[in-house]
């Protein structure tokens, strides 16, 4: 009967997080450092120059801390970078291309480019796919389907990524997903 037991518990535990991710040579990486755990995200400087560039000139200006995941929905993407825990939209410096066409595909872990209907309207916020999201990859010239720059993957921390992706969301200020308890981003800064 105690084997029982043991194989029982076993099977309730918890599983282990995932062994981080190593990253290309040469590849830059960040630390994210949220309310709810730190992720760690590789940079794809060679097939996502402009986006990469773009983002770690916010993260050396120190643009990030103090804003919020602002959009979560479940099973698909965490959004920050952007807004401050009470919903103001923080400043940014003009869009930049958008290089959706550079291969790379919205998948689980991956991090990409937020934007509006402008294809061209990418600044600071960023999401993080939580599935695979093929819906987002560009498929064709229109903005319908021109898709969202992926430009890093999270090396270590899905785990965090993940519980981000399962808080409690509302609307609030005229947005939806918004989660109820700020998850706030406490820094962001270059690893060494």
């Amino acid at each position: 009967m105690p084997i029982c037991f043991l194989l029982f518990g076993l099977l309730l535990q918890a599983p282990a997080p995932a062994a981080p991710l190593q990253p290309a040579p040469g590849n830059p990486v960040v630390l994210v450092e949220t309310s709810m755990g730190t992720i760690t995200i590789e940079l794809f400087k060679d097939q996502a120059p402009v986006s990469v560039a773009n983002f770690l000139q916010y993260v050396r200006e120190g643009f990030y801390p103090g804003t919020v995941w602002h959009r979560v929905v479940p099973g698909y993407v965490i959004q920050g970078g952007g807004f401050t825990d009470s919903l103001v939209e923080k400043g940014t410096r003009p869009p930049i291309q958008n290089e959706a066409t550079n291969g790379l595909t919205n998948r689980r872990g991956t991090v990409a480019m937020a934007r509006t209907r402008v294809l061209r309207s990418a600044t600071s916020q960023f999401y993080i796919n939580l599935a695979n999201n093929p819906g987002l990859d560009h498929r064709g010239f229109s903005p319908d389907v021109f898709g969202y720059a992926v430009f890093g993957r999270v090396i270590d921390g899905m785990d965090v990524v993940d519980r981000i992706g399962a808080v409690k969301t509302g609307a609030k200020d005229g947005m939806e997903d918004v989660p109820l308890e700020p998850v706030i981003i406490k820094n962001v800064s270059e690893k060494r």
